[in-house]
């Protein structure tokens, strides 16, 4: 595991830089999961337009670069439910160089100490069926399954 890893809030430039990639991941992984480009598409736009309706983040929330080392790592995106004591995991990625050291699992780790700070009882997170390593990360973490919908293509 790296020794070093703390979270740094993005800058309005590095939330603006972000954006397009994390969005772009979101679209590409919905469609992973089933959805058509159009549908992708659709709830990229919808994301945008309930989190970030001016190109910044909704207050209450926090992103944040994954530094390891003194290395960009990857991101963290947490903040509130229309329920605040209960947080969401909004979006987590380690870049691909970095991955396979622990990096995921110590920031779920600090993001839960965070939700905890703001006064939460409970954090969640959405994770597609397709990824096992997330879903195994997750589990390992104590994180329990509160809801599953189920699909079959014809």
């Amino acid at each position: 595991m790296t020794s070093d890893i703390r979270l740094v809030p993005k800058s309005d430039d590095e939330t603006a830089a972000w954006l397009p990639v994390a969005m772009r991941a979101y679209e590409q992984a919905r469609m992973r999961a089933g959805d058509t480009a159009e549908q992708a598409a659709e709830a990229r736009k919808a994301s945008e337009k309930q989190f970030f309706p001016d190109g910044r983040l909704v207050d209450g929330h926090f992103l944040f670069t994954v530094v390891a080392d003194d290395d960009d790592a990857g991101w963290l995106w947490i903040g509130p439910s229309s329920d605040p004591a209960t947080w969401w995991v909004w979006d987590i990625s380690v870049h691909e160089a970095f991955r396979r050291r622990g990096l995921g699992r110590a920031t779920m780790l600090l993001a839960e100490d965070i939700a905890r700070s703001q006064g939460a009882t409970a954090i969640r997170l959405n994770v597609f069926a397709y990824n096992a390593e997330a879903i195994r990360l997750y589990d390992g973490l104590g994180y329990e399954t509160a809801a599953m919908h189920k699909q079959k293509r014809l």
